[in-house]
């Protein structure tokens, strides 16, 4: 398959002197281990990379941070670049675009799983605390969650995090961590056990007059 890349883009960059190195020999070099190649790739489309990713993601901090990981790619997986299918430029361009859309589809994912998480904790709050005030049980909730989660042990926290903060499954988290399945539900249910714990608690201190603000 050849590489996909924006002629606009391509177009913009500046003639090359005749002393210096084409993105294919830069990239030959890297591939053979020469990290001063990488770091001239780094100086020469850096500029380029950032506007690529801007177009998609409109935070500087996570453009700059994209950036980055590009050439941690480029330096990594340079064995995946073939010159026959197309420029060094087209291919780090491709490997940019792609980086910049899996952000932006992970951010939509955490901002969905947020409002999920939200949801089935204040779900769980007015079933144990009926009749208390809507808002004020919304506002309590998303208040102490977080800090609910922080007094849960690091494994159940990461466990909870991963299921309801990134919106993996189960399996997906075993998968990614290499944690048993097993071992995942565990720890989920143990989580979800904790936290329900926690929010009648907090609802009684809350309907009481005990609890701060």
């Amino acid at each position: 398959m050849l590489y996909s890349f924006d002629h606009q883009h391509i177009d913009q960059t500046r003639p090359l002197a005749p002393d210096e190195p084409t993105g294919e020999q830069l990239m030959a070099a890297i591939q053979c281990g020469d990290e001063n190649a990488l770091a001239l790739l780094h100086r020469r489309y850096h500029g380029l990379l950032r506007t690529i990713i801007g177009r998609i993601i409109a935070n500087d901090r996570d453009v700059e941070e994209l950036v980055q990981e590009c050439l941690l790619e480029v330096w990594r997986h340079a064995a995946n670049y073939d010159p026959a299918k197309g420029q060094a430029l087209s291919w780090l361009v491709t490997l940019a675009r792609r980086r910049a859309i899996d952000r932006l589809r992970r951010k939509a994912a955490y901002g969905r799983a947020q409002d999920r998480f939200r949801v089935e904790t204040e779900s769980e709050a007015a079933a144990m605390h009926s009749g208390a005030d809507e808002e004020a049980a919304q506002g309590d909730t998303a208040a102490v969650v977080g800090r609910l989660i922080a007094n849960l042990p690091e494994a159940q926290q990461q466990a909870v995090r991963l299921a309801y903060f990134r919106g993996l499954s189960q399996r997906q988290i075993a998968a990614h961590t290499g944690i048993p399945l097993g071992t995942i539900k565990t720890r989920l249910e143990l989580a979800m056990r904790k936290l329900r714990a926690a929010a009648l608690a907090f609802g009684e201190l809350r309907e009481s007059g005990l609890a701060t603000a």
